[in-house]
């Protein structure tokens, strides 16, 4: 009974999912893009640039030309960040910016599982992937979580449990401020509202463990390295911070 239940809704929610959304493309509604491809087709995808070496070894900061050696760039020079190290799948900008704009803002889901892949595919990747602990999401404050109803950064941490086998610990990290969106905000304004904005309960512990510090786009790095302060100042390890998305 239950082998042929399963199978008619599938049926079922397939025919209802297409019903609301057609197989063409979520972006540029022209081409075909099925469920299977997040409704982003293969020339939209193509749009979509990696970040690729050469980078800066703390930030992550993408640079054009030939560097052959491991270098820091001048921000992190002048700025000592709180986590170890930052690394970004793709650039935030064309297609990708829209992608994630609609996913955050618009509850558009049916481009999680691409978001996904392309964060798994960078994370595979690093060296770090064994010697991490816990997949730590950077929280929303409980009023935006209400206003927005999702928290994107732990729906991507959930999924890169699913792939690495790494515990996921979203209330080990908690947002005290409801602080005002960074968006339009410059880089001295934005570590000035995020700041003391994050703590770790007394009742966790979170000494000498390593953790994934996990979150959509990395700009500035003024939130992340926030939350990278508040774990290390309860006893963290290592706190390596991976996004979707570089801004550049």
């Amino acid at each position: 009974m239950n082998r042929k239940v399963k199978p008619t809704i599938k049926w079922f929610l397939d025919v209802c999912l297409h019903f609301f959304y057609p197989d063409f493309c979520q972006v540029c509604r022209k081409n075909r893009a099925s469920h299977e491809l997040s409704y982003v087709c293969l020339g939209c995808r193509s749009e979509i640039t990696k970040v690729q070496e050469p980078l800066c070894g703390i930030c992550g900061t993408p640079f054009d030309g030939e560097i052959t050696t491991k270098f820091e760039c001048g921000n992190c020079r002048s700025f000592e960040f709180s986590f170890d190290q930052a690394r970004s799948a793709v650039r935030a900008e064309g297609v990708l910016l829209e992608i994630l704009h609609r996913y955050k803002y618009e509850k558009a889901h049916w481009f999680e599982p691409l978001l996904v892949d392309l964060l798994v595919k960078g994370i595979r990747k690093t060296p770090n992937a064994t010697l991490w602990d816990w997949v730590v999401p950077v929280p929303l404050h409980g009023l935006k979580l209400r206003e927005r109803e999702f928290n994107q950064a732990e729906r991507l941490a959930v999924s890169l449990s699913d792939n690495f086998g790494i515990s996921v610990k979203n209330k080990l990290l908690i947002r005290v401020k409801d602080t005002e969106s960074q968006t339009r905000l410059t880089k001295k304004e934005r570590k000035s509202n995020v700041s003391g904005a994050f703590l770790v309960p007394l009742e966790v512990s979170v000494i000498g463990r390593n953790i994934l510090l996990i979150d959509d786009v990395f700009t500035t790095g003024s939130t992340t390295d926030e939350c990278a302060k508040a774990l290390k100042s309860a006893g963290a390890g290592y706190v390596d911070v991976w996004t979707v998305a570089r801004g550049v």
